[in-house]
C-alpha cells in the first residue's frame, strides 16, 4: 500500500495545484484520515508566514482536523540555514522527522512538492526525489505545457520520466498540464506510445489562469466600495479601460472584463453596471483608478443596479494598474471555491481517476464519513452521464448547485424558466453558464421556457390523454403544462430528461402531485415514500419515512421497509431493517405497537432474505450494548442500518434531532417507488443539498436503466 503520494514538477507554472487537488479528492475518497505535507513554504506567503494557499485550500475543503504547525516542514529561510551549517543531509533528516510525525495520525499523506519559485535549491528536481525516497512515497511528475508546442512537451515529459526514474523513485504516472486544447490527443497519442507507465494529458483551462477580483484586489491594493463574496470570487477573464463616450465604451465590453476607469466617469460606471444588469454582457466588476470616489448618489444607484458586483478604487493612474493586473494569473485558493470546481472538474475529465486510484493503491477504509459518502455519489452519478430537469432555473441556489455540476461534469442540466430571465439572474450572480454544445465531451446545460417551448402542444395532448378521466382536455392542459413541476415531469416521463429534482421554492405537494398523475408508481410498489441518508462521523443509516406518508398502515409501513431497503443497497449500504416502536419485541402492546408487529411479519413474509426486526426501539436497534440485553442474539439489533419510523411526525422530528444535535449530514428527502426518478428539496436546502440530491437522482435512472436493459 502506498502510503503517500509526492506530487511534484520540474518547473514553475506548472499548474500543479489542479493535480494536487484532484489526487486529494481521489484519496478522500477512499479512507477518511488523509493529510497534506508541504516540506519546505515561503515564510512571505499572502495568508500569513509560513503558511500556503494550497495547504489552506485542502485544510479546509476537505476537513483535515490537524493543527496547520504540522502540515509543514521548514520556511525555505531556515533550510537554507540549516543546509549551510550541517549540509543537506541534516535538513532531510529533519523534514523527515517531521513528515513520521504527521504520517502516524494519517491513513495516506499527500505531499506538496518544492515551486520552483524563489526557492535558492540546487538541483531543485533531484531534492523532490530525495525527499519522495525518504518518505516512502509513490512520485506523480507533473509538466507544464503552457505556450509550448507539441514535441517540446513530449520531449520535457520523457525527460522528466528518465530523471525521477534514475533518481530510484517509484513514479506512479506522468502528468502533462496546461497544454494547447488542439495538441491534446496528439501529446496524449505519442505519450502512450514512448512511455513504460501511463501518462495523462490536461489542456489548458481558460477559467483557471484567470485571476479572481479579489486577487486583483490583493495585487493592486484596492478599497473596495461595493459587493459582495460571491461578486469578489468572479474570475476576471479580459480588462476593458474606459475613456470614450459611453455607446463606444459600451460596444468595447465582453463578458467577465473588468471595467477600469477613472473614478470621476461615473457615466462609465453606472453604463458598465446597467449592462451587467441587463446580462449584455455581465461584467466581473469595476475598478476605479486615480483614488477617485463617486459621489454617494452615484454609489446609491450602482448599488440598486448590479447588488453585489465588485467596485473598488486604487490609488494609482490607468497605466500603472493595468501593467499590475496584465502579468496576475489566477491560483487556487481557499477563497476561490468555484476555481476549485473548476480544476477538480478538468481532473477528472481528463485523468484516467480509476486507473490513478489503483496505481496509489489506497485501501478503501471500512468507516464511511459524510464526505466519503458524497464523493462516491458524484462518482457514481459522473461515470455514466445522464439528463436532469431542473424546474426552478432561476433560483439562486439552484444556479450555483448547477454551476458545481457542470463545472465536475456529473450530468446534464435542464434549467426551466424564462431564458433572459435565468441568465440574467446567473450574469448577477457571476455564474457562467455555458451555451449548449451537442457532442462535446464536457457536460451540457440547456434552458427552456415551457410558455414557448415547441413542446408544450405535446405535453398538453400526452397531459390531457392521461387525465381524461378527471375532464382534462387539451385547451386546459395547454395552461397546466406551462407550471414547471409539470413540464419538467412530462420531460421525464417522455425521456428528454432522466429524472427531475424540484422543491427549493416549491411545497412537496407541488412536487410530488405531477410525478403521481403522470409518471406514477412502480410496479410492485403500492405506495411512494422516501428516505434520508444520514452520514454520521463513521458510518451512514437510512431513514424512512420522514417526508411523505403521515401516518401509514401495516401493509403501507411494510411496503416503505423494502422499498428503502432496496434504496439502501442501491446506494452501498447493506441493509438491516429495524421497525421502530416505543417497544421492543414482545414487551409493550397497544395498536401502535401492533402495526409495527404486523408490518414487520408482512416484510418477512413478502421478502424472507431481508434482515429485519421490529417493534423496536432506537436504542435496541443502533446499540450493541443495549441490544444484548433487549433483543440477545438478533441479527439486526445494534446493528441496524435502515430505520423504519411508524408514522411522518416520528420520524421527521427524529431525523432533525439527530441532523442539529449529531451534527450528522442528512441527504434527501430520496424518494422511492416511482417508475422514474424524481425527488424532492426541502425549501430550506442548501446548494451542496441540491448537488447531492441532483447525483443521487442521476444514479437513480443508471439503475432503471440498466434494469430496462
Amino acid at each position: 500500500m502506498a502510503r503517500s503520494v509526492y506530487v511534484t514538477g520540474i518547473d514553475r507554472g506548472d499548474g500543479r495545484q489542479a493535480v494536487e487537488l484532484g489526487v486529494m479528492e481521489l484519496l478522500t475518497r477512499q479512507v477518511d484520515r488523509v493529510g497534506v505535507f508541504r516540506p519546505l513554504v515561503h515564510s512571505h506567503a499572502p495568508g500569513g508566514p509560513g503558511s500556503d494557499h494550497v495547504v489552506e485550500l485542502l485544510r479546509g475543503r476537505y476537513r483535515i482536523d490537524l493543527p496547520a504547525s504540522e502540515l509543514y516542514g521548514l520556511t525555505y529561510e531556515e533550510a537554507a540555514a540549516l543546509q549551510a551549517a550541517q549540509g543537506q543531509d541534516e535538513l532531510v533528516s529533519a523534514l523527515v522527522d517531521r513528515f513520521r510525525a504527521l504520517e502516524r495520525r494519517c491513513q495516506v499523506v499527500l505531499v506538496l512538492g518544492t515551486d520552483f519559485a524563489d526557492t535558492n535549491i540546487p538541483d531543485e528536481l533531484a531534492f523532490n526525489a530525495r525527499l519522495a525516497n525518504e518518505f516512502g512515497a509513490a512520485v506523480l511528475p507533473v509538466v507544464g505545457g503552457h505556450a509550448e508546442d507539441p514535441e517540446a512537451v513530449i520531449a520535457e515529459v520523457r525527460n522528466a520520466h528518465r530523471a525521477y526514474t534514475d533518481l530510484g523513485c517509484e513514479t506512479l504516472a506522468m502528468i502533462a498540464n496546461r497544454v494547447a486544447p488542439g495538441a491534446k490527443q496528439q501529446i496524449q497519442r505519442k505519450l502512450t506510445e514512448k512511455l513504460p507507465i501511463p501518462a495523462y494529458v490536461i489542456p489548458e483551462e481558460p477559467a483557471l489562469a484567470a485571476p479572481t477580483v479579489a486577487q486583483l484586489v490583493e495585487a493592486t491594493g484596492a478599497e473596495v466600495l461595493l459587493g459582495d463574496a460571491a461578486g469578489l470570487a468572479r474570475d476576471v477573464r479580459g480588462f476593458v479601460f474606459g475613456g470614450a463616450m459611453v455607446p463606444t465604451f459600451l460596444d468595447a465590453l465582453t463578458e467577465g472584463a473588468l471595467v477600469v476607469t477613472p473614478g470621476d466617469r461615473a457615466d462609465l460606471v453606472i453604463g458598465a453596471l446597467a449592462a451587467h444588469a441587463a446580462g449584455a454582457p455581465p461584467i466581473a466588476g469595476v475598478l476605479l483608478t486615480l483614488g477617485q470616489h463617486p459621489g454617494p448618489n452615484v454609489m446609491a444607484l450602482a448599488a440598486r443596479l448590479a447588488p453585489g458586483t465588485p467596485v473598488a478604487v486604487v490609488p494609482e493612474g490607468s497605466w500603472p494598474t493595468a501593467a499590475t493586473l496584465t502579468h496576475l494569473e489566477g491560483k487556487l485558493t481557499s477563497a476561490s471555491p468555484r476555481k476549485a470546481e473548476v480544476a477538480l472538474g478538468l481532473f477528472e475529465l481528463n485523468v484516467d481517476t480509476a486507473e490513478l486510484t489503483t496505481l496509489i493503491e489506497v485501501g478503501r477504509s471500512e468507516r464511511v464519513t459524510p464526505m466519503m459518502f458524497e464523493h462516491a455519489l458524484l462518482e457514481r452519478a459522473r461515470a455514466e452521464r445522464r439528463h436532469v430537469v431542473l424546474p426552478e432555473g432561476a433560483e439562486e441556489r439552484v444556479l450555483r448547485a448547477a454551476e458545481i455540476l457542470l463545472r465536475r461534469n456529473i450530468c446534464d442540466l435542464t434549467l426551466l424558466g424564462e431564458a433572459d430571465a435565468v441568465r440574467r439572474k446567473a450574469a448577477s450572480l457571476g455564474i457562467d453558464l455555458p451555451q449548449e454544445a451537442p457532442g462535446a465531451d464536457r457536460t451540457q446545460v440547456r434552458i427552456v421556457d415551457p410558455t414557448t417551448s415547441p413542446l408544450r402542444r405535446q405535453f398538453a395532448e400526452l397531459y390531457a390523454q392521461l387525465r381524461a378521466h378527471k375532464g382534462m382536455t387539451v385547451e386546459l392542459a395547454l395552461d397546466v403544462v406551462t407550471d414547471v413541476s409539470y413540464f419538467g415531469t412530462l420531460m421525464v416521463q417522455e425521456g428528454i430528461a432522466d429524472g427531475m429534482v424540484s422543491g427549493a421554492v416549491h411545497s412537496t405537494a407541488a412536487t410530488i402531485r405531477p410525478a403521481f398523475e403522470v409518471i406514477k408508481t412502480s410496479p410492485g410498489a403500492s405506495i411512494v415514500s422516501s428516505v434520508f441518508f444520514m452520514c454520521l462521523a463513521d458510518k451512514v443509516l437510512v431513514y424512512g419515512d420522514c417526508a411523505v406518508n403521515p401516518d401509514p398502515d401495516a401493509q403501507q409501513l411494510a411496503d416503505i421497509a423494502i422499498q428503502s431497503a432496496a434504496t439502501a443497497a442501491q446506494f452501498g449500504v447493506e441493509p438491516r431493517v429495524a421497525m421502530l416502536s416505543y417497544s421492543t419485541g414482545t414487551s409493550g402492546s397497544g395498536a401502535d405497537v401492533d402495526k409495527v408487529r404486523k408490518a414487520t411479519e408482512l416484510v418477512r413474509e413478502l421478502r424472507p432474505d431481508i434482515l429485519v426486526e421490529g417493534p423496536i426501539q432506537y436504542d435496541a436497534a443502533v446499540d450493541e450494548h443495549v441490544a444484548a440485553t433487549k433483543l440477545p442474539g438478533s441479527a439486526v439489533a445494534g446493528r441496524a442500518t435502515v430505520l423504519i419510523f411508524p408514522d411522518l411526525n416520528t420520524g421527521n422530528n427524529t431525523y432533525k434531532a439527530v441532523q442539529r444535535s449529531a451534527g450528522a449530514v442528512a441527504v434527501g428527502p430520496v424518494l422511492q417507488g416511482l417508475r422514474k426518478p424524481v425527488n424532492d428539496l426541502s425549501r430550506g436546502a442548501l446548494v451542496q443539498d441540491i448537488v447531492n440530491t441532483v447525483a443521487i437522482t442521476a444514479i437513480q435512472s443508471q439503475d432503471r436503466k440498466g434494469a430496462e436493459q
